[in-house]
């Protein structure tokens, strides 16, 4: 989704831990993404673009934490030893980064025009209820939290 139609994807909860937790998580990561985007593409939104995203990262710091808590905690739960979490990690961290690129790839496709307006945008964005990760994936985080 194109950051003017909002940054977050969400969709009907499925229930599922797993699933509702990539979902919510890779909500950030589109996020991140954007980011990323706008740093390389429009340098000279860097500086707001920097001062908006560690305010709304202040934000969601709590949030952002238990999600990187759970992943980390997920990957444990299907390793065999210490050895196997490792290689797994290294192994979804990796796919995390592919996603995470590929939609900055898709961002930057919109053309230099497009991609410009929508990063001076992003200090707006950041504050708009389609980045509050909460309020986006509530069902999903029902869902998340159920599970200790």
């Amino acid at each position: 989704m194109a950051l003017a139609g909002g940054i977050a994807v969400a969709a009907e909860t499925s229930g599922n831990y797993a699933t509702d937790l990539g979902r919510v998580y890779g909500g950030y990561q589109r996020i991140l993404a954007m980011k990323e985007a706008c740093d390389t593409a429009v340098p000279a939104a860097r500086a707001a673009n920097n001062k908006a995203y560690a305010a709304w990262e202040a934000q969601h710091r709590a949030l952002l934490e238990d999600l990187q808590q759970r992943v980390s905690a997920m990957i444990r739960a299907a390793s065999k030893d210490k050895e196997d979490y490792v290689r797994n990690l290294g192994k979804y961290d990796g796919e995390i980064l592919l996603q995470r690129k590929e939609y900055r790839d898709m961002l930057v496709a919109l053309g230099a025009g497009e991609l410009r307006a929508q990063c001076q945008r992003v200090p707006e964005t950041l504050k708009g209820a389609d980045a509050d990760l909460a309020r986006v994936y509530a069902a999903e985080l029902e869902t998340i939290r159920k599970r200790k």
